[in-house]
């Protein structure tokens, strides 16, 4: 059996199983946490561990901004290195997990309020593969992505997310990557290497998004200008926190929401991140 036939059986004709798979929204922060053994790695592993393998993962991340929607649909994608000014060991990292043509094609014809593209040219950029490759390091689990289009607004956004509902049903993990918090002109790089180190501010809207998430407040959530006068600190564009608003429009009704890597860095950023189901 040819490898891509091996991985193509994963994702060939997926079939609802009874088992909702959970989704997350993952807080990747710097590219460094892809090669590093720390606290927030080690609870991407945890997380592999505490859920079945997925058939596959489909990664909304911050890092792929498009006009319009697409959708990684080659048989292997090229692990991206889209940042600078990192050490060469991190440049060095390449993830061979499949894509899956067939999945992309799926779940393009689920977005029924879109067209919707399949796309051969990004691959897997730092929002995906820095954390996929910890939680699945022998990359037999089929990775795709779904772009975020940049034109449009927060509401769209959760919207189109529920059109991808059934593929949680078929065993697809569906992973929004970003941050909650996330200023990179405001940090302090002198504290970085303080863990928990952030701004009054940085954990006061942290903690705001946090309770609306508990209470299921999502539409005060896609109307983030409004939650609160240092909003624009939080979010002073909204490409880091637009992949919340795919997980909140993946929640079914009376799901469990927990919280994980609930912790700031650099002052700016928060690592905080969501498992719903």
């Amino acid at each position: 059996m040819s490898d891509l036939s091996k991985f193509n059986r994963f994702t060939s004709d997926l079939k609802e199983d009874g088992y909702l798979m959970p989704v997350l929204f993952v807080g990747h922060g710097s590219p460094m946490n892809g090669i590093e053994d720390n606290e927030f790695s080690d609870h991407w592993k945890q997380l592999a561990r505490e859920i079945p393998q997925p058939a596959a993962v489909l990664v909304i991340s911050a890092h792929w901004l498009s006009n319009g929607t697409k959708v990684t649909a080659m048989d292997f994608p090229p692990t991206i290195h889209d940042f600078g000014g990192f050490p060469q060991a991190l440049f060095d990292v390449q993830y061979p997990a499949p894509g899956s043509a067939k999945l992309a094609s799926e779940t393009i014809s689920l977005l029924h309020s879109v067209h919707a593209e399949p796309d051969h040219d990004w691959g897997l950029d730092h929002g995906a593969w820095t954390v996929v490759r910890h939680m699945y390091p022998e990359a037999n689990v089929p990775v795709l992505q779904l772009s975020i289009d940049y034109s449009k607004g927060p509401q769209y956004h959760y919207d189109l997310a529920k059109d991808l509902y059934s593929l949680r049903k078929k065993g697809v993990l569906i992973m929004g990557s970003g941050n909650m918090v996330h200023n990179l002109r405001m940090v302090a790089w002198d504290r970085l290497n303080e863990p928990g180190f952030g701004f009054d501010w940085a954990y006061e809207l942290n903690d705001k998004f946090k309770q609306l998430i508990a209470d299921g407040n999502h539409q005060a959530l896609i109307n983030f200008s409004t939650i609160s006068p240092d909003i624009l600190k939080a979010i002073p564009t909204s490409e880091h926190y637009l992949p919340l608003l795919y997980n909140l429009g993946l929640q079914g009704k009376n799901e469990e929401v927990s919280f994980f890597n609930d912790k700031a860095v650099g002052g700016s950023l928060t690592m905080t991140s969501v498992r719903i189901g």
